[in-house]
């Protein structure tokens, strides 16, 4: 077990994601692991006793355990506002596991209740915190690339038909939110938006190409207009068959240079004007043939990234200042894949930034 230094966490949802959040505590600075909580006694008793701390299955009693200052959640998407909010009224801070909700105005809830109560809400998209994605966004904000003309993002993965079927809620508007867009390509969609900015209007078409039983699509298709002028598309499946997976890509071109990036690896690191510092930065991030992670087993994560997201949201709370992924941010990628949504269900008509509210959804075939 853990020496108990730092803020205190408890993770509520003892599943899959709950078992990389326990091990993310476990790995990260300056916080340890208080208490679980999952509905299923048998499954928090099962993360619990793994780590040496005290197990839950009443959210009340988690809650008002001694020594818990941050909450971490990975319940099923449309899951997470409830237990948000009552996490905030208790003044315990909040980070949420992606997409932070699947509508509007449960994130704003959210965003509303943690700034009320004077505690942060951080979103789990830690593809911010790679450093090669942390280069790319320095050559993009010191204008490397002249006028940014596409930007583009490539989610090729693949999901069996036993993935969706097990649990129930996978594959649903109300509990997942959307399919390859929401819940596997959102984190390169969030990625995109950080690099790039607003998106200022999206055309989409979607469909349920491959799955059986499910309301959600499993390949979309879209083009993108940011409000800097440059034009994209994003492209977002799970029923892209490969026994390793295709990496997750981000392709951004401008008018004198151009950078690509799958998953960590910097794969084109082309400028008109070169520096002597590219060779190194190549060297350094070059693609080392590794197969996508998570591309094709949800299980192939790695909780260092969780780590970085983790510490971040306890150094803001130490420096009393916002998470860098914080809940306004989390909203962006959700109100993207939500526009293209709206955009793939009318037939693919354009549809404008920001959204004035969630669309209706309905079942994609």
């Amino acid at each position: 077990m853990k020496d108990k230094s730092g803020l205190g966490f408890g993770i509520v949802g003892c599943g899959m994601i709950g078992h990389f959040h326990a091990k993310a505590i476990q790995a990260m600075q300056d916080g340890h692991l208080e208490c679980v909580f999952d509905l299923r006694m048998e499954a928090a008793e099962k993360l619990a006793n793994e780590y040496g701390v005290k197990a839950y299955s009443k959210y009340e009693e988690f809650l008002a355990h001694p020594g818990l200052d941050i909450v971490t959640i990975g319940t099923p998407s449309g899951s997470h506002m409830e237990s948000a909010v009552k996490a905030a009224e208790a003044k315990k801070h909040v980070i949420c596991e992606k997409p932070v909700e699947i509508t509007l105005e449960k994130i704003d809830a959210m965003i509303a209740a943690c700034k009320k109560n004077g505690v942060i809400l951080a979103g789990v998209h830690q593809r911010r915190f790679f450093d090669s994605v942390k280069e790319f966004k320095q050559a993009v904000d010191t204008g490397r690339l002249g006028t940014i003309t596409m930007a583009d993002a490539y989610v090729k993965w693949y999901r069996t038909q036993e993935y969706y079927d097990q649990g129930g809620w996978r594959g649903t508007w109300k509990l997942d939110g959307g399919g390859a867009l929401m819940n596997q390509a959102i984190h390169t969609i969030d990625q995109l938006y950080y690099l790039i900015g607003e998106v200022e209007s999206v055309c989409a078409f979607a469909r349920l190409a491959a799955h059986e039983r499910i309301e959600v699509e499993d390949t979309a298709v879209a083009v993108l207009r940011f409000k800097n002028g440059a034009l994209g598309v994003i492209e977002g499946s799970t029923a892209a068959f490969s026994n390793k997976g295709h990496g997750a890509e981000v392709h951004v071109c401008g008018s004198e240079g151009s950078i690509f990036m799958k998953d960590k690896s910097i794969t084109v690191w082309d400028f008109k004007n070169p520096l002597p510092g590219d060779v190194a930065v190549l060297e350094k991030y070059g693609d080392k043939g590794a197969a996508g992670v998570g591309a094709a087993d949800p299980k192939a994560i790695n909780f260092e990234d969780h780590k970085n997201v983790f510490e971040d949201a306890v150094k803001a709370i130490r420096d009393g200042r916002e998470p860098a992924i914080n809940g306004e941010q989390s909203r962006k990628s959700v109100e993207i894949i939500l526009a293209i949504y709206e955009s793939a269900l009318a037939g693919g008509k354009s549809v404008s930034l920001p959204l004035k509210k969630t669309p209706e959804l309905r079942a994609f075939n």
